[in-house]
Parts: structure tokens; sequence; C-alpha cells
């Protein structure tokens, strides 16, 4: 009886997979002889978005670098591969950059300059380590008392090199690459990962502030920091980013020899004041204020609010909602209140 019961068993399952196959033949073949239908439904399985600028998934954390911008320390190098870049005034008028660097592998970075005290909270925010040659007594005390992983030149000499071929004063040919700076991270011990977020909300979806009511035009976006500096942007509407200026001069790479690009730019005007007969200065970084979002040709009034040296800089529009940016990089300019901001659309020629 039982060996019975197997054989039928045996045959119905032979029966099934029969049949499987013949169906399976025949939507094979309807496929094959109906190519339309093949992609009416591939077009329903969309590839999964990432962003570009950055791996949401990634805990790698951030590397911050000084960048000297001394006018005749021009031109910069690596600044392409930043995908978060800070613009702060120092003393004497002239400006320093911060640049953040996230899973890259960039050759030539600089050249790079001293800390101050204020940028030092900038790289708290984003949870990085916090790269520099040499540093203001203030920034100093700061990097003690704050406990801020640092790679500082004056004691990490494998770290820099000085770019001999270049005809400028000792103090603006410094350079780094982040193979140093990770092998010498590793070496102090130093976190390799973050639990903290990323500082920007980023969006896989183009964002359009054009539907926005408070939206202006912004073709191009001046920015006064002192009688030795500005920044300026131009729009690329063709590629949908900014091209960067500075002084009036485009900000090109010393490397590629490309101008610099920016597809998000966030303007906050903030008080500095100086602390010492050096001119140095102090920001007033922890409060609150206001200030602009711009991308893609557009720009949206908005607050910012900073609760501590170590934490993040919140960014809401007017109707009291975290920002999303465009995925691409960004330039952070935290201009001196003082001095003039002006974002313009062009005119059309055939305007009524």
């Amino acid at each position: 009886m039982a060996k019975r019961k197997r054989n039928k068993n045996k045959k119905r399952i032979g029966i099934i997979i029969c049949l499987l196959l013949v169906i399976g033949g025949f939507g094979a073949y309807y496929f094959y002889t109906h190519p339309e239908e093949v992609k009416k439904y591939a077009k329903k399985v969309e590839p999964e978005k990432h962003l570009k600028i950055v791996d949401e998934d990634s805990k790698t954390r951030p590397i911050a670098v000084m960048i000297n911008n001394n006018h005749v320390a021009w031109p910069h190098a690596g600044l392409q591969d930043a995908y978060l870049t800070y613009e702060i005034l120092a003393e004497g008028g002239i400006t320093r950059l911060m640049a953040l660097f996230k899973d890259k592998n960039t050759e030539k970075i600089g050249s790079v300059r001293s800390a101050r005290p204020y940028y030092l909270d900038y790289a708290l925010e984003n949870d990085a380590i916090y790269v520099h040659y040499g540093w203001s007594d203030q920034a100093k005390r700061d990097i003690s008392s704050l406990d801020v992983d640092n790679i500082n030149g004056l004691t990490a000499s494998s770290v820099f090199w000085r770019d001999k071929t270049l005809n400028k004063a000792t103090e603006h040919t410094v350079f780094t690459s982040i193979e140093k700076i990770n092998e010498y991270a590793k070496e102090k011990g130093y976190d390799r990962d973050t639990n903290k977020d990323l500082l920007l909300n980023y969006s896989v979806d183009e964002i359009d502030l054009s539907k926005r009511e408070d939206a202006i035009k912004a073709d191009t976006v001046f920015m006064k920091y002192s009688y030795y500096t500005n920044t300026s942007y131009e729009y690329d509407s063709e590629n949908m980013v900014y091209k960067r200026f500075m002084s009036d001069t485009p900000h090109v790479d010393a490397v590629t020899d490309e101008q610099y690009t920016v597809k998000n730019i966030i303007i906050t005007p903030i008080a500095t004041h100086t602390y010492d007969s050096y001119g140095r200065l102090k920001l007033d970084d922890v409060g609150s204020g206001e200030g602009y979002f711009i991308t893609d040709g557009y720009a949206i009034p908005i607050t910012w609010s900073k609760d501590s040296r170590s934490s993040q800089t919140v960014y809401k529009n007017m109707d009291g909602e975290e920002i999303k940016v465009n995925d691409g990089n960004t330039y952070i300019q935290i201009t001196p209140p003082s001095e003039e901001v002006k974002i313009e659309g062009i005119q059309e020629e055939n305007a009524e």
C-alpha cells in the first residue's frame, strides 16, 4: 500500500513540474514575441536612488582641514572633493576656509593654515578630526579644554609637506592628503567612525525652491567680507551649479585647473568681535539668526540656531521646517552683518 501511495505522489509531482514548465515556457514565449510588454514592466521597477555627494549609510568620521585663503596663497588644491566647506572672516580682513572630507582619497589638500577658536565649533558639530598647521593661543587652549581630536603640523610633520616648486612665502606652501591624515589618526587612536548624523538633510530628488512664495531669483550672489575679500557666485543653468569666484577672480583648483562649482549655498551673517591686540576674532555663533539658502537658481530666507559650541547648527525655512539641500557640495558662508550681501536674478532681455 505504502509503495502505491509513493508512486501516486511521484506522478502528481511529475505532472505539477510539467505544468510549471509549460506555463513558464508560454510566459517566456509571450514576452519574447511582445517586447513592448517587457519595456512596460521594466519601467515599473525603478532602481533605488542613492546620494552622490555622501554615502548616508557610511559611519566614516569626517576630516576638517583649515585652508589658507590669503590671496597670495592661491590657487587652492583638493577642494573639489569636500562635501561641505565653511568660509569665515579671520583677522586682517582675510577669510579662511574649513573643508570637510568624507570617504575620499584626495591626494593634495591646501595650502593648510593655523587654527582659530570658532572653527573648532564647526569641526565639533560635524564630529570631525580637525587638521591645521599651528594655532592661536586661544585655539590651543580650546583644543585642550574641548578635547578636540586634532592633527597639528607643528607636531605631526609626517602628515604634511611643503611644495617647494611654488614661488611663495613658506607659510603658504603647506599641503596634506587624506591618506597621510588617516595614517596619523590611526596611530593616535582617534575614532574613525562616528555616531553623529550628517549636519544637513540631503534630498536624492531635485529640490525646486521656485515653487515657494518667498523664493527670489538667484542668478548671481555677492558677499563682501572686508576691504580685502569678497566672494561671489554665478549660476550655470545648464549644469545646475554655481561657479565660485573670490575677489572677482574665478576660484580654480591648482591640480585640475578647473573652476570650483557649488550646488548649495547657505549664508548666515554672524557678528565678530576682536579680543586681542593682534585683531583676532570671536564669533557669536552660539545663538540664532537669519540668512539665506540658495540652490538651482533660487534663494529663500531661513533661520539658523546653535545651542552650544559642539551642537549642530539647525537651518529652517520660514515655515519652521528644517531645510533639505540638493545632492551636491555645500558652502556655508558666515559673513559679517555690517557688510553687503546681494542676491540678484538676471533680467530677461524681452521681459516686459
